[in-house]
């Protein structure tokens, strides 16, 4: 054993790194596939986290009601619970023992897309609320003086926060690419149906596939960049807006 183990190669990184690029030059059929599945699941949970999270935060932002202090407290522990937790809890939803079970949801993209939403609801939410705020503070005299309507007002102030409300979504899309805990948990990792980058990465690195695995990598990472700097280019952008109106 210990003769074979002496003689065995460990792959070249080199020429790990080779094939990997390669992958992604060749834009394989497989990594084109995950990659896909990745963005869709990600941009259809980052939509509708948005629905709900941008009214709701600009609601905190703009008016004091009962319990508002509590829905900005959990809303705020929400951001630090653990995704693994919430694919726990929804895989108990889903489940065919579940309240939900009965619709098949559970080890489909539908429920790797419930998973990230709720992930990243409260990214977005608090993102929102604190772009809103300062500007609720200047604006508030004047709506007032102008008896503009709650809905109107709602509207106004979202749009004129739109490029930080652009940032936060940007950042919880990010966060939903990067998830594997919850997403793993509920989507099962079935090859050619749930599997998504991170899951992929995890698991060919563990079976030795390096090379799809860098891939993978390469990848993600590339969106990772853009994404930050999408960000930094529309927080710079939306300053020069302000300062020039």
């Amino acid at each position: 054993w210990q003769r074979a183990s002496t003689n065995r190669k460990d792959p070249n990184v080199m020429t790990i790194l080779g094939q990997a690029a390669e992958l992604v030059v060749s834009a394989d059929a497989e990594l084109i596939g995950i990659v896909g599945l990745s963005l869709r699941v990600s941009l259809t949970a980052t939509l509708i986290a948005s629905l709900f999270a941008i009214p709701l935060g600009a609601a905190l932002a703009i008016w004091q009601f009962p319990f508002r202090q509590v829905l900005i407290v959990i809303s705020t522990s929400l951001m630090a619970l653990p995704p693994v937790v919430v694919g726990l809890i929804i895989y108990l939803l889903l489940s065919r023992a579940g309240p939900l079970g009965h619709y098949g949801i559970l080890f489909t993209p539908n429920a790797m897309i419930i998973a990230q939403s709720v992930l990243i609801f409260p990214i977005v939410l608090a993102l929102t609320r604190e772009a809103i705020l300062p500007l609720n503070r200047d604006y508030k005299n004047l709506l007032d003086a102008w008896d503009v309507s709650p809905v109107q007002r709602l509207k106004t102030l979202i749009w004129d926060a739109r490029f930080a409300v652009v940032t936060g979504l940007l950042a919880g899309f990010g966060r939903a690419l990067a998830e594997v805990g919850a997403v793993i948990i509920v989507g099962g990792n079935i090859a050619g149906f749930t599997r998504v980058m991170t899951t992929t990465i995890a698991l060919e690195t563990s079976k030795g596939n390096l090379q799809l695995a860098l891939a993978l990598g390469i990848v993600l990472l590339s969106i990772a960049i853009l994404i930050n700097a999408l960000i930094h280019w529309i927080s710079s952008f939306g300053q020069k807006y302000q300062v020039t109106r």
